[in-house]
């Protein structure tokens, strides 16, 4: 059986990057990991075991809890040294769970999408209300809630509904495209304002000076998006 994530790594070479994190090649062998903000800087604090991304990926700089793993806040200040490529593989999927499964998927043809509408209207229980959002307060909900910049650096690739209506009319164009680099819109500690740029184009599968780029693919509406269309519900009837 092809393995899908083995071919994207021997695709790809290193340096590359994958939302806010930036791989390297360890001086001998193995790998370095670190947040893309923090790849001048030489005093952070090591680690040298794929779980400590777990730890790593849990809070962000001010100590809060990220439920969202894909949000753009993902902590400084650390530097995960890793010797195999089965640990680098293991620690980005602490990193972002299940995004470089969706990438080789994706990539290979794969992937399929599933509209914002069907997902709504298959939920149970409480969450069953969240079916009744209507179509302009999905318009603005997801370029609140899914924006890079502050909401989430995955890349949308699921419609609306089965009729192909885009997500949001009120998020830039960029944000459904897979070739963009979302998380350099929001690079805190770049050069210049970066939001007001546009981001540079990645390069999947090319290696050299210049760190390639894996997008965070979201090919349907997460638990947490769910839950704020059944709170947008629930407020209005309030």
């Amino acid at each position: 059986m092809r393995d899908l994530i083995e071919e994207i790594f021997n695709d790809l070479g290193v340096p590359f990057s994958f939302g806010e994190i930036l791989v390297e090649k360890k001086e001998g062998a193995g790998f370095v990991l670190l947040h893309r903000d923090d790849e001048s800087l030489d005093q952070l604090q090591r680690y040298q075991d794929a779980e400590n991304a777990i730890e790593i990926a849990k809070y962000d700089d001010a100590g809060n809890y990220r439920p969202l793993k894909t949000a753009p806040n993902l902590r400084h200040g650390w530097r995960l040294e890793l010797a195999t490529v089965e640990e680098l593989r293991r620690a980005l999927d602490y990193f972002y769970p299940g995004r470089l499964a969706l990438f080789a998927a994706w990539k290979s043809g794969y992937l399929k999408t599933t509209a914002l509408r069907d997902t709504l209207d298959r939920q149970s229980g409480m969450y069953r209300l969240a079916a009744k959002i209507s179509d302009p307060q999905i318009n603005d909900l997801v370029a609140d809630f899914c924006r890079s910049d502050s909401g989430c650096l995955r890349t949308i690739l699921w419609k609306r509904d089965r009729n192909g209506v885009i997500a949001s009319t009120k998020l830039p164009t960029e944000k459904f495209d897979p070739v963009v680099d979302q998380a350099a819109a929001c690079s805190r500690r770049s050069a210049g304002d970066a939001r007001a740029s546009h981001p540079p184009s990645p390069r999947f599968g090319v290696a050299g000076s210049e760190a390639a780029t894996v997008p965070l693919l979201c090919q349907e509406a997460c638990n947490l998006l769910v839950a704020e269309c059944r709170k947008v519900v629930k407020d209005e009837s309030a």
